[in-house]
């Protein structure tokens, strides 16, 4: 993904850290003080331009969503939205996924999901992939015991690997699809990628997996 530089965009960030948590560290272990209600907390790690965690906020008021995004220039068009929609159950985080312990411990998020991550389709490049066990490890150590990982994407070869992985992991397979679009799934929501690439004809793969712990 080639990013286009907003130089407005970490002054606006900066501006509403009402929306997009300013001192993260600070809330972990107590994510509840941020949020309107006491609620379980589902996180999206890479939410892009903040469609897909918007609308399930939107359509699930009785769950608190964050969207954690690394990139200024990307989480600022999170923003607009979010400014846009006001919903006392969503925040954003401006930071790096390899970071999450950082900021949040164990039981602290019910469900973590995945949304068209990079696929970094090179072997040395494995690491950085979202499903590679060391993430899978990170999100065991702020989920509740049996959270899970919702999964999308539209990439065969990531999907594949993916679905290697959570079993090499342990991981319970809840549902697959290998066309999702095809499906007789109900309520999903999509992502700006997501309905790019389904418009192009790409077929949607998506999981859900659960810790066993």
């Amino acid at each position: 993904m080639r990013l286009r530089y907003k130089p407005y965009a970490k002054d606006k960030i900066e501006q509403h850290p009402q929306y997009i948590v300013a001192m993260p560290e600070q809330y972990k272990g107590k994510w509840n003080e941020v949020f309107a209600s006491n609620q379980p907390l589902h996180i999206e790690v890479g939410t892009g331009k903040g469609r897909f965690i918007t609308e399930m906020a939107k359509a699930n008021p009785q769950i608190n969503y964050m969207g954690i995004e690394l990139y200024d220039s990307v989480i600022v068009d999170a923003l607009d939205r979010l400014i846009e929609a006001d919903l006392p159950n969503l925040k954003l985080l401006n930071v790096n996924a390899r970071d999450l312990g950082k900021y949040f411990e164990k039981n602290d998020v019910d469900r973590v999901y995945l949304n068209f991550s990079d696929p970094w389709p090179k072997i040395r490049h494995e690491k950085r992939r979202l499903t590679y066990k060391n993430f899978l490890k990170l999100y065991e150590e702020i989920l509740v015991d049996g959270g899970e990982i919702h999964f999308k994407t539209d990439n065969q070869g990531l999907f594949e690997y993916s679905l290697m992985s959570f079993s090499e992991y342990g991981l319970l397979l809840k549902y697959v699809s290998l066309d999702f679009h095809k499906s007789d799934y109900q309520g999903n929501i999509m992502t700006e990628y997501e309905q790019k690439f389904s418009e192009m004809g790409n077929r949607i793969y998506r999981c859900e997996v659960k810790y066993q712990n």
